[in-house]
């Protein structure tokens, strides 16, 4: 079954990846619709990536709190009432503390990091399964990050347990909706220099100097990596898709190229 994308939604798209990912859909003639958390960040988004709309696209934005339901439901009804649809829903709402010891972490981070990373993408999913389910199907992918494959990182134990929590729920949510005409899929963009990171970078110097050589070699900036995720995104039909960018081919060529200080370009 192929799906044909006119309208999206993407979560926690007022900067970073999700902002890129909502640049890329804007560049290829599809609707978006941005959320954040403040009307501020949301109307300087929606005015910086409207210019970068091809084909009569339009870029709207909802402020959206995605850990209240009320608030989801209202994302999705806002872009209904847009563009008629929601053909394409992306979980990308996300809250990193990573260079922090378990024990180190404080009670409010870990809230936040719960709250947004697996309360808002089921929010999201449930929001946009019910919603396609009764319009005619569409296909939702949920943003992944470090941990969610398992593995174990220092610093991040709190934040990977959320992300592994996901992958967990994506399968789960891909069996369920298997035969309907909802497809789910999960995205995992690699380790991307995105403002969550650099103000982690930033706060925890040290932790960058003594890793610096492998995140050099490891790291890629957002607008390196967002146009690939929107292509497979949207070439997408398969339900249970997985798309990587940090793959073991990618990896080992990464490895063994040429090494630039990307670190560098932000002033670390």
């Amino acid at each position: 079954m192929t799906i044909s994308t006119k309208s999206a939604v993407v979560t926690g798209s007022t900067k970073g990846i999700g902002f890129a990912l909502a640049r890329e859909l804007l560049r290829r003639g599809q609707h978006v619709v941005v959320s954040g958390r403040s009307q501020a960040a949301v109307d300087e988004a929606t005015g910086k990536l409207q210019p970068e709309a091809t084909g009569g696209a339009q870029a709207v934005g909802v402020v959206t709190d995605v850990t209240d339901p009320a608030q989801v439901q209202a994302l999705w009804d806002a872009g209904v009432s847009a563009f008629g649809a929601v053909d394409l829903w992306i979980n990308n709402a996300g809250v990193a503390y990573t260079m922090r010891t378990i024990v180190e972490t404080t009670s409010e981070e870990v809230a936040t990091m719960i709250g947004t990373n697996m309360l808002g993408t089921i929010n999201g999913a449930q929001v946009a399964v019910r919603g396609m389910t009764a319009s005619g199907g569409g296909r939702v992918f949920n943003v992944l990050g470090g941990g969610s494959d398992g593995s174990i990182r220092p610093g991040m134990g709190v934040y990977a347990a959320t992300k592994r929590g996901l992958d967990m729920f994506t399968r789960a949510l891909v069996r369920e909706v298997e035969g309907t005409s909802v497809r789910v899929g999960q995205v995992r963009p690699g380790i991307l220099i995105t403002d969550g990171w650099l103000r982690e970078a930033q706060t925890h110097p040290e932790s960058v100097s003594s890793q610096r050589k492998m995140l050099n070699i490891l790291v890629d900036h957002v607008d390196d990596v967002a146009p690939y995720l929107v292509d497979q995104m949207l070439a997408s039909s398969k339900n249970g898709d997985e798309i990587a960018w940090l793959t073991t081919g990618r990896m080992m060529r990464k490895f063994l190229g040429s090494k630039q200080d990307k670190l560098a370009r932000y002033g670390l």
